[in-house]
């Protein structure tokens, strides 16, 4: 079986029995899709893989300046594909579980403080339907944390307005229920009243200019026009949203396992990275107001 056929075998597994979303597998594609050529380029059997052919595809990531995080990330849809085929076509070896990258320090989220949080959501121009929406889908964002591919797929049917509920789809299709307070559902209800009938969307909350699905594209876009009229700087990206709603929830004593849970975490490892940001937030605080700081 061609090599191609077996990356596109791979795929579909991850589509149907893993439950991956599309952009996830669009990764995974174009990182295993490199190592394809690199292999075909060198005239190397993918059945007959050795650790140090798979080695020297890393080194030359390090040579052509591709970032730790990227190699890892490339080690790790490898491996998943060797794993893969393995299980599932028979092959013998093992190549990529004996490559290791060196351990890099892990980056610290850099969420937004609550004033300048608060100076965001009241960017959007309320007297327009488009800048209601912005503000609700930032209120959205801010209020449970959703990632941006799960806020602009948000659909009506995953809110409860009454009981101010989120039922999220997120990462592997879990499902996690997140509440939301008064201040984001009055910015949903505003924009939806605001929102033209003919531009209203049969399933999707937020829609576009032209009444289609919004894009992570477009919503990166607003929140940067509507950062920079505001005077925010650096640009914050949509997911230091989602980093400051776990970094304030655990500012006011939230638990972690809270956190964890209302975030769609499935490792609480992945969560305590917050914690690091509370506690360093709370060691500037001491700082500033202590006598002897």
């Amino acid at each position: 079986m061609q090599a191609q056929e077996l990356l596109d075998q791979f795929l579909m597994y991850l589509r149907l029995e893993r439950g991956l979303s599309s952009l996830s597998v669009s990764a995974y594609q174009t990182d295993i899709r490199q190592f394809l050529a690199f292999i075909e380029q060198q005239q190397i059997n993918l059945q007959s893989l050795r650790p140090d052919q798979a080695i020297e595809f890393i080194q030359g990531m390090s040579e052509r300046n591709i970032g730790a995080k990227t190699q890892a990330r490339k080690l790790s849809a490898l491996k998943q594909f060797g794993r893969y085929l393995r299980a599932h076509h028979g092959f013998d070896h093992a190549a990529f579980e004996h490559v290791r990258l060196p351990k890099t320090q892990r980056s610290v989220p850099k969420p937004l403080s609550e004033a300048t949080v608060d100076v965001l959501l009241d960017a959007p121009d309320s007297s327009d339907w488009m800048g209601l929406r912005d503000r609700s889908m930032l209120e959205m964002m801010y209020a449970t944390g959703l990632r941006v591919s799960e806020l602009v797929a948000l659909q009506y049917n995953q809110i409860n307005r009454q009981s101010q509920w989120v039922r999220v789809i997120g990462k592997g299709q879990k499902e996690r229920l997140v509440p939301y307070g008064d201040a984001c559902e009055s910015a949903m209800k505003a924009y939806i009243a605001a929102l033209p009938n003919h531009l209203k969307h049969p399933s999707h909350v937020y829609v576009s200019q032209k009444g289609g699905v919004m894009t992570r594209q477009a919503f990166w876009y607003r929140i940067k026009k509507h950062a920079a009229s505001a005077g925010i700087q650096p640009l914050p990206s949509p997911h230091m949203l989602r980093h400051s709603f776990a970094t304030h929830l655990l500012n006011h004593s939230a638990d972690l396992r809270v956190v964890q849970m209302l975030l769609g975490h499935s490792d609480l490892s992945t969560t305590q990275i917050y914690t690091l940001v509370a506690k360093e937030q709370l060691k500037n605080i001491h700082k500033k107001h202590h006598p002897r700081g």
